[in-house]
């Protein structure tokens, strides 16, 4: 069966000072975030299945073609079908973006073209880019083309270290629309390389959690964010997704309803259209709990569902984390630990989780 196999352990160089002890089957289709704050080992993995780090014995496989082996084997960067982004966009600064782009498509294998240039520029709108030199384009459009280059290499695989880390939060907004859709369209197997929650929310269907250079967690996305003792590891405010499909729109309020399982909420109205499936992340800290139905109340959102687990937030001991399921989809609340004893939660009771509508990020 065609997967991602990575099997690495301690650097063969006992100078080096950094260890990676892991040992992964990732899916081959879709996108996998690699998702940890800084130092845990991420970039260091990326480079190590690129061909970049010779430093770490092990094996890699792709689709059953061995890369590295323990036996010695190792196939060269130039040999291993993918596509690198760096943080940086790493262009030829003599080259014009077309040019950039060209000298990509040489390295290219026509037998296996499976990406067209045309439809390339068209997903990243890049066209009216391509007779600029680096300097020239902001930080964003030099990404955007960083992207389209590594895409032209018609790799097996796409491999992206952070791409979004050197741009400040404007230009950082204005290209995720651009990955989500290279994301979406493409149909090679991406690996992205992240710390910020956010992108691997909205981009990613599996995900790795890495600390010191060791794997602490990874699945599903949704259902791993909804895990207690994953939010331990995102250090950020903890979060989760909801994804669901828009079966309703009302025009006067410019709200949505978006449906998943048995449930539904309601949200601001944006770009969507009946149909379209949507992803949604949550804070934690902007969900409460109601022990009865009332509708005397503000939050239009206000969800049946029952405790799954309950426990205390490592960051704040005055602060309790409480997940609980609306059908298969988990809910986090962050809320008091006074809140908890005076509402007496226990696992397995029946209660209302609210959300307000304008607490959800797209």
């Amino acid at each position: 069966m065609d997967a991602i196999n990575i099997r690495l352990s301690r650097s063969t160089q006992p100078a080096s000072n950094f260890a990676l002890e892991v040992d992964l089957t990732l899916p081959n289709q879709g996108v996998t975030a690699i998702f940890g704050r800084s130092g845990s080992g991420k970039t260091t993995l990326l480079r190590c299945l690129a061909g970049l780090e010779k430093n770490h014995q092990g094996q890699i496989a792709f689709n059953e073609t061995i890369w590295q082996s323990e036996a010695g084997d190792f196939l060269p960067v130039h040999k291993r079908p993918i596509g690198y982004v760096f943080q940086e966009a790493s262009l030829f600064p003599h080259l014009s973006a077309r040019d950039n782009l060209a000298f990509a498509m040489k390295r290219a294998s026509q037998e296996n073209s499976i990406i067209a240039h045309q439809d390339v520029i068209d997903l990243l709108n890049i066209a009216s880019l391509l007779e600029q030199f680096p300097h020239q384009l902001s930080g964003g459009e030099r990404q955007r083309i960083a992207i389209a280059r590594a895409l032209l290499i018609q790799p097996k695989l796409l491999l992206m270290d952070e791409p979004l880390s050197a741009l400040d939060e404007g230009l950082k907004k204005d290209i995720l629309p651009y990955l989500e859709a290279v994301c979406s369209t493409m149909s090679i197997p991406i690996l992205y390389v992240s710390h910020a929650l956010d992108e691997v929310i909205r981009l990613a269907q599996y995900t790795v959690i890495m600390d010191q250079g060791r794997i602490v967690d990874q699945g599903e996305t949704q259902y791993l964010l909804g895990k207690l003792s994953t939010s331990r590891y995102t250090y950020q405010n903890t979060r989760f997704m909801i994804t669901g499909q828009v079966t309703e729109q009302n025009e006067q309020w410019g709200l949505s309803t978006l449906s998943f399982g048995q449930h539904s909420l309601m949200i601001s109205r944006t770009h969507e259209v009946i149909g379209d499936t949507v992803k949604l992340q949550i804070q934690a800290r902007d969900v409460s709990i109601a022990l009865s139905a009332n509708e005397d109340s503000s939050i239009i959102n206000r969800l049946a569902v029952y405790i799954d687990d309950i426990a205390t937030n490592n960051t704040d001991p005055n602060t309790v984390l409480v997940r609980m399921m609306a059908d298969h989809t988990p809910i986090l609340a962050s809320i008091t630990a006074y809140s908890a004893q005076k509402l007496n939660l226990v696992i397995g009771q029946q209660v209302i989780a609210q959300i307000k509508s304008v607490a959800v990020l797209r």
